[in-house]
């Protein structure tokens, strides 16, 4: 389905019974709503989950330029007021946990609970230069030159060899992500810092992590913890940043 929001059409999906709470998913970089097919099958017993392709992937709209996580924080908004969606519980991972951060701050009335995983609050001047790098790398050779090192950050190599129709559907979801679409949403992330506003995060907050996740580790999400009044951490055994795929029954256990 989709939706035009903030000048854009954001492409959506529904499941699970109408009356349900409502359980909004919001997907890392490079990825897509199929990122949660396992918390769709289910959480989708007791949840009304919403997914969506964020801004530049999946099928929704990849204008040029850079995007702000203010303004990823204000598509979701606009898809919540066309879908009627006033009071949600908001999962996000990795980029999704930024604008989980934002939207959290920006429109707290919206929120019953928030999950950030696998994420960061803020993102160093020393990385700038990988951003850079990423941007330059694939508007040269194309998104395919990413899945390779993507999917030995994203997974274990134990997972990656017994589950190799997963790991193909991911490597898919990299390849095929709009080039316009990744490097704005790198110019996003690479201006990114929430750390000294988490404190007014009010609503219910879970912090989740892998705990063998390379590019957001287990420090990370103690700091965005440490601000947040009240978070609670799970670090999920063994998982690196997917935490959702390779952990996938421990993190839905964060949402029973």
């Amino acid at each position: 389905m989709q939706a035009e929001c903030n000048g854009i059409n954001v492409a959506y999906e529904l499941h699970g019974p109408e009356n349900a709470p409502c359980l909004v998913l919001s997907h890392c970089l490079a990825a897509n709503m199929g990122l949660w097919e396992e918390q769709v099958r289910d959480l989708g017993r007791s949840y009304r989950i919403l997914s969506y392709d964020i801004r530049g992937h999946g099928s929704s709209s990849a204008p040029e330029g850079d995007y702000s996580m203010e303004g990823l924080a204000r598509d979701l908004k606009a898809l919540l007021d066309r879908l009627g969606l006033e009071r949600v519980h908001l999962a996000g991972i990795s980029l999704g946990g930024m604008i989980g951060q934002v939207f959290a701050l920006n429109y707290p009335s919206y929120l019953q609970s928030l999950t950030l995983c696998d994420t960061t609050c803020r993102v160093s001047e020393e990385a700038l230069p990988e951003w850079r790098e990423r941007i330059r790398s694939v508007r040269t050779h194309g998104m395919e030159v990413l899945v390779e090192p993507t999917l030995d950050r994203w997974l274990t190599p134990e997972f990656r060899g017994k589950n190799p129709a997963v790991e193909e559907h991911i490597a898919e979801m990299i390849r095929t992500t709009p080039v316009s679409g990744f490097a704005g949403c790198c110019g996003a992330i690479s201006g990114f810092d929430a750390s000294d506003r988490l404190h007014a995060v009010e609503v219910p907050t879970w912090v989740v992590v892998g705990e063998n996740d390379p590019g957001t580790p287990v420090q990370e999400a103690k700091a965005i913890q440490k601000r947040i009044p009240g978070a609670e951490l799970r670090v999920l055994s063994h998982a690196r940043h997917l935490s959702c795929v390779e952990a996938a029954e421990e993190f839905n256990g964060v949402f029973r």
